[in-house]
Parts: C-alpha cells; structure tokens; sequence
C-alpha cells in the first residue's frame, strides 16, 4: 500500500485524531495509538492499530513515547496547545532528538488563534469559520450540521493532507516539520469556493433562500409516498427539462424561473403520489440529477452500491466506506474489517521492541507506569 514502512504515533483523542489516524492505518502505515491507563469508551477507530496504554503523568511512561517518537516518521498530537510541551514531549525536543519527524498537531482552533486554549466542538468552529452562518433559512437561527465540517473535513482530513505533504517534502530535504492543523482555519480553506463565489447569482438572496441551499423547487428534498425522500439537483436547463418529463408536468406552466414557492409546492405534492422506489423506476431512464435519498443503516443493500463496493459490514455488522480515493496499484485497505484492539493489547510487544527487558516491563506495569493484562506476566 502507499503508505507502508510510515509508522505513526497517534495520541488518542476524540474523533478527528483517531480518524486522521484511521486514514493514515487505511492506506498502509503502521499506526501505534498512545492511550491512557483508563480506557475511554469514545474509542470505535483503533481498529487495525496497535494500542499502547502509557501514564504520561510519570516520568518512566514520558520515556517510552520519548523512544518511541526516535523510530517513528509521525507523530499525531490531539491535545490543546502546550499540553506536549508540559509534558517534555513538545515539537522542539522530539524533532531535536528525530530531525526527520512529522509533528502532526490538530486542535480546534490551531496553534496561535485567539480561542486556542479554549475548548470547543464542531458547532463552535463551525461558527468561527463564518460557514454557520449560511446553514440557516426563513430567518431561523443557523442549524448546526453533524460534526462533518469541522472535525472530519477541516480536522482529519486535512491533518492528513498536510502530513502527506511534510513526508513528500522530507524525501527531498531528509528534515521534519511540525504541521499545525486548526479545524477552523481546516474548514475555512476548504469553503475557499464559498467565500468566493458570493458575487455570484446563485448567492443574491439571503441563507436559505439561494439555488444550492434550498431556496429553490429545483434543487431540494421532496418526501414520497411511502415516507422517504427524492433529492432534486436539477440545475441546468437540459436536466430541469428531464425532471418535467419523470413528473409528467408542462415545463411552460412550470418553468425553471417562474414563481419557486408555486413550483414548489406542486413538486412536493407530485412526488407524494409514488413510492421511492417507483420515482426511482422512473429517473433510472432520464438523466435529471434525480436520485433517491438513501438510508443510512442499508445503503450497502441498494443496487447503487452493491457493484462498486462502496460500503462492506464489519464484525460487528455496521456499514463501513471503503477507503477512498481508490488508487489503482496501492489502494488502500479499510482497517475497520479487523478487530478492535484491547485495552493496552500491544504493551509489552510494542516495549520488547524498543529494548525494554522482561524485568524492566514486569516492573513498568506493576508500577503502573503502562497497561497490560498482569496474566500476560505469568
């Protein structure tokens, strides 16, 4: 795979540490995840990686992250600025000792921003970034998303966007770098498209109102009769034609730019007059940007999937994504199909290999210093 021989250390955190990290573990690397001595119960991401319980609150448990950083190409930090560093594992001292370590940080709001020792979730950089403010129509206050935004878009995915870059980077140079990951500043990159294209037509009027978040008949969600939904996205001319065809409507009487709130109240009582799966029947054979809004818990069932094997059931049976993009030599393979890891399962394995001695890890565990299952001593 693309990544292999990369050997990550990823401090557990919430999700968009662990998923930056399940990205990394995807595509080939060796991901080992530092977690406390309690287990947290958040954790549904180790999957695939190897799991080292260390109390960083003594001196003995700093030490083994300390040898574990000189071997290692990435370390990902999820803490709030200068937690590393209190705890002597800062970017100066582990780049000093590994000039050619990636440093990974990834925090809400980054390194140097005005809120960067406050603690915040993915509304709040949400908002910070100015991307709430459009989520909102008819006056209502703004909606908060799923924490796809802030956390996974402009936090993981990013973080491992920029430390693809900082190893692209180090094959040339042989040197590290610290990649500082903001999942506002992470989001606010990603809206780049938004902020501009707000001359446009298509954002004249205020949120909620516009052509692509709901303001008009042709691009919205319509509820069929059976309870589920259509999305409609029929933007250009050809496919709003399209449309009026699968809905059997006169488009002189419909037209695209004729009064949106009549259109759309004739769309939505169309389109309860047939089940999902008839109006689907019927777009299948017209190219409208119609399709069907598909449930989240069987997607992996419907004849969208079932060829290009999106999505596969794990252990537990929970619908997974497969590892995009899709490479064509390296593809990466979801670390989600093997079994989630034990509470400190790869101690005494992960402390063997970087020299520690039998005695040595018998008394680093009784000391409480690691984890590990004490019948492993026996």
């Amino acid at each position: 795979m693309a990544l292999k021989g990369i050997k990550v250390l990823e401090f557990m955190g919430l999700a968009p540490g662990p998923m930056c990290g399940t990205i990394l573990a995807d595509f080939g690397a060796s991901v080992t995840v530092i977690e406390k001595i309690q287990r947290t119960v958040f954790d549904v991401m180790s999957n695939g990686k190897r799991i080292l319980a260390v109390n960083l609150k003594t001196k003995e448990g700093v030490d083994i992250v300390k040898q574990l950083s000189n071997s290692s190409d990435v370390l990902l930090d999820t803490f709030r600025p200068g937690v590393m560093e209190k705890l002597g594992l800062g970017p100066e001292k582990l780049l000093e000792q590994n000039p050619r370590l990636i440093y990974a940080r990834l925090t809400g709001y980054g390194q140097n921003n005005y809120n960067k020792m406050k603690a915040g979730h993915d509304i709040n950089y949400v908002a910070v970034s100015g991307i709430l403010s459009l989520l909102r129509r008819n006056n209502q206050p703004p909606f908060p998303p799923i924490n796809l935004l802030g956390d996974f878009a402009g936090g993981s995915l990013l973080c491992a966007f920029g430390i693809l870059l900082a190893l692209l980077e180090r094959s040339v140079s042989g040197k590290g770098q610290v990649v500082d990951t903001s999942m506002t500043q992470g989001l606010a990159y990603i809206s780049t498209w938004l902020f501009k294209s707000r001359t446009l037509p298509i954002w004249s009027g205020e949120p909620g109102s516009n052509v692509l978040d709901g303001g008009f008949h042709f691009y919205q969600t319509y509820q069929t009769k059976d309870g589920k939904y259509m999305a409609v996205g029929a933007l250009e001319p050809q496919f709003y034609s399209n449309l009026m065809k699968g809905l059997n409507l006169s488009e002189e009487e419909y037209s695209q730019f004729t009064d949106k709130d009549i259109c759309k109240k004739k769309f939505q009582d169309v389109f309860l007059t047939k089940t999902q799966e008839e109006w689907c029947a019927i777009f299948d054979k017209l190219d409208a940007c119609v399709t069907p809004v598909l449930d989240f818990d069987e997607i992996d069932k419907t004849k969208y999937h079932t060829f290009d094997n999106t999505f596969y059931r794990n252990d537990e049976g929970n619908v997974v994504p497969q590892p995009a993009p899709r490479l064509s030599r390296t593809q990466g393979i979801s670390s989600s199909c093997k079994k989630m890891p034990k509470h400190g399962e790869h101690t005494i394995t992960i402390l063997r290999e970087i020299g520690y001695s039998e005695n040595q890890i018998k008394d680093l565990i009784l000391s409480g210093h690691v984890y590990a299952d004490k019948k492993s001593l026996l």
